[in-house]
């Protein structure tokens, strides 16, 4: 099987999370400045053959609109466009930052670690991603 990436993306930060080969485990993977994101993409297409994108979009479950939709659409259109041949995946990222930063308090990471930028943006991927699996 081929894992699949998940995105939460951000105007300015975009958290990346990926899953194992088996589709069990999602993991947060890093955060990239989104201006760098199509190049990270590609190279993360060349590290592991991938299965399909997860891409988090706020009030997906009630077909709210946000500053960010504008800029995540025009994202997944980038992504259908670019390849093709993978699904790419929306999920109602509704509360994930909430949950990220309750698991990364639960998961014992200290204060300074949770303070740092992006962090919480890749846990987030994380959930969007977790989310995902349980849903299939």
């Amino acid at each position: 099987m081929s894992r699949y990436i998940a995105f939460d993306w951000g105007a300015k930060r975009t958290g990346i999370a990926v899953t194992d080969s088996n589709l069990i485990i999602a993991t947060p993977l890093k955060t990239v400045e989104t201006q760098g994101l199509y190049a990270e993409i590609s190279r993360l297409m060349n590290d592991a053959p991938c299965g399909g994108f997860v891409v988090g979009v706020p009030g997906l479950m009630v077909g709210g609109h946000t500053d960010s939709s504008e800029g995540i659409n025009q994202f997944i259109l980038y992504l259908e466009k670019t390849y093709p041949s993978l699904k790419v995946h929306q999920v109602d990222e509704g509360d994930t930052s909430n949950e990220a930063m309750s698991a990364m308090i639960s998961g014992g990471m200290n204060k300074k670690n949770r303070r740092q930028k992006g962090t919480l943006d890749k846990v987030a991927a994380a959930i969007i991603l977790q989310r995902f699996l349980e849903s299939r």
